[in-house]
């Protein structure tokens, strides 16, 4: 079991900056990937960005360039540059521990808000 606690959302404006951070606990020895979704209000969630233990980075189109994630063993930030009122939705944080099953987990999730 992974247990996974976010921090670091709250309210921003357009063009502004917020950083966010997520703990793994638990049986966090060596995660194979972990990263960041978002769900907005009315639609599905979408992949934000992920990376690996070996640092391979993938994004969602709509945050290459502006936004950067990263990892120190059993955490994972997702710093947020030139933030735009579309990215305003709650963000969850994600692990998935090992590349041989499918199993997941997923955090509570914190809301990022940008005003225009």
């Amino acid at each position: 079991q992974v247990q996974l606690v976010e921090s670091g959302g709250g309210l921003e404006q357009s063009g502004g900056s917020l950083r966010l951070s997520c703990t793994a606990t638990g049986s966090v020895s060596d995660i194979f990937i972990m990263g960041w979704y978002r769900r907005a209000p009315g639609k599905r969630r979408e992949l934000v960005a992920t990376i690996t233990r070996g640092g391979t980075t993938n994004y969602v189109d709509s945050v290459k360039g502006r936004f950067t994630i990263s990892r120190d063993d059993a955490k994972v930030f997702l710093q947020m540059d030139s933030l735009e009122p579309e990215d305003t939705s709650v963000y969850y944080c994600y692990a998935r521990p090992s590349v041989l099953t499918a199993t997941a987990y997923w955090g509570q999730g914190t809301q990022v808000t940008v005003s225009s």
